[in-house]
């Protein structure tokens, strides 16, 4: 299924939360000609998850993943200092439940 483009990725999710850390989604405004750059160094640190290019003004988006909550904010802040961008933080506000069954 990953081969055939059915999945894009296939991998266990866990509540990350419930084990006393915590997730963000995050997104960058990068210059086009610095886009490079600030990816390397978005990519090389341990707290993000994935890291994903946009057509938008908010050209990178990505997700940051810490062992408690106030590694987020750190994890950001060294990400605007490294970068010289702003990250602009956006926190899950509320979760939902899809229920999926696959039929064998």
């Amino acid at each position: 299924m990953l081969d055939a483009g059915v999945l894009t990725r296939f991998g266990p999710l866990y509540n990350v939360e419930q084990a006393g850390g915590a997730f963000t989604l995050a997104a960058l405004s990068v210059p086009e000609p610095d886009f490079e750059r600030a990816s390397a160094i978005v990519n090389a640190m341990p707290e993000v998850a994935h890291n994903y290019q946009r057509d938008h003004e908010l050209n990178m988006w990505f997700v940051l993943a810490t062992e408690t909550p106030d590694g987020i904010g750190r994890a950001v802040a060294r990400i605007e200092r490294e970068t010289g961008c702003r990250v602009v933080d956006l926190p899950k506000e509320r979760e939902y439940f899809i229920g999926l069954r696959l039929e064998a």
